[in-house]
């Protein structure tokens, strides 16, 4: 199939350190090519992929310090989509709400995977007008704000397997990867590592809107001794940092759509310890591959069986639900579901 991904411009294909969205692009295109399709990706001029660039901005904006305005660049990418339609079987947008009344006049068909949380009162009239326009979501949970919305399919994130390898001895330690911000919960995160008497490592990013919630709630938590703060950091350090760890602290306050840490983690064969907030309760075995528990004593009395877990066992259910090649086989199912019903309707008109 000739297919077309358009990535969001903020980040590039794959980020340098933090970004969920373009690294499931990355991840998505790169085996998509692997099995034989031919894709082209719409992305930041830095980006890298095994797919055919074509870029309306010469570097992911959030690097670009001379940018004075984002959307123009943004609004660039649909033109240029819109210029090559012809050229593709199916166009898979990955950008938001931003192309919507784009892609109903391109000719061939497309889809839009959301990656963000959808329970917004504003969203409401947007997702009424645009009601038959065909989305994918990355968790059943993802969806439930408009259960009779177009969803094509439910198709979770997957990795490429060699990208963070199964680590079968762990460390003495916890591990806690994301943002710090309200939602992501990396208080709760801290004080289950005091309470278990373990050194907690955090990989984050601190977003600029981020910046006062840090430094009011979360900085003086940092000087405890039993902390040590990573920053953002990138795949290397990233499988190091996962691989070693005893557990993932997933402590999330917040209806999740996804949840890329987590199985970054079951990929290094580490289990995970989280909330039962959105996607959580899809993607984790209690018991098997982690545990799901709804506060601070429940968490420490869990980590008492962290040994129980079998790291091989979390590695195997990686293997079998979060490949990106699985992702991007249920993707092109997908695809030719969407071409199928195109096909009909032109033949309908066309009759």
């Amino acid at each position: 199939m000739r297919i077309a991904q358009v990535a969001p411009l903020f980040e590039r294909v794959p980020p340098v350190t933090y970004g969920g969205t373009e690294r499931v692009v990355a991840y998505l295109t790169d085996a998509l090519v692997e099995l034989g399709h031919d894709v082209t990706l719409f992305a930041s001029g830095d980006s890298l992929t095994r797919a055919r660039l074509v870029s309306a901005a010469p570097q992911s904006l959030r690097l670009d310090t001379t940018l004075r305005d984002t959307m123009a660049p943004q609004i660039r990418e649909l033109e240029l989509v819109s210029r090559m339609a012809h050229r593709f079987d199916v166009i898979h947008f990955h950008t938001g709400f931003l192309h919507l009344p784009l892609a109903r006049h391109l000719a061939p068909p497309s889809v839009t995977t959301m990656h963000g949380r959808l329970d917004s009162d504003e969203l409401t009239p947007l997702m009424n007008d645009f009601s038959d326009a065909p989305f994918v979501s990355i968790s059943n949970h993802q969806r439930r704000p408009y259960p009779s919305q177009n969803w094509c399919a439910t198709v979770y994130h997957g990795l490429p397997p060699r990208l963070l390898p199964c680590r079968e001895t762990p460390e003495q330690y916890l591990a806690f990867v994301g943002r710090i911000s309200p939602e992501k919960r990396v208080d709760r995160a801290i004080e289950i590592a005091r309470r278990a008497g373990m050194e907690l490592r955090i990989a984050a990013k601190i977003d600029a809107a981020d910046k006062e919630y840090f430094e009011r709630e979360i900085a003086q938590l940092m000087d405890q001794p039993h902390v040590r703060y990573l920053g953002e950091i990138g795949e290397e350090d990233k499988a190091v940092l996962l691989g070693g760890a005893r557990a993932l602290l997933f402590p999330i306050d917040w209806p999740e759509p996804f949840g890329m840490v987590v199985i970054e983690a079951l990929s290094c064969g580490t289990p995970v310890l989280a909330w039962p907030d959105g996607s959580v309760p899809e993607l984790l075995e209690p018991g098997v591959t982690g545990w799901i528990v709804d506060s601070i004593d429940a968490a420490v009395e869990a980590l008492r069986q962290v040994d129980a877990i079998d790291r091989s066992v979390c590695r195997a259910a990686f293997e079998k639900r979060f490949t990106a090649e699985r992702m991007a086989r249920d993707y092109v199912a997908v695809y030719k579901r969407l071409q199928d019903a195109s096909r009909v309707r032109l033949e309908a008109r066309t009759a």
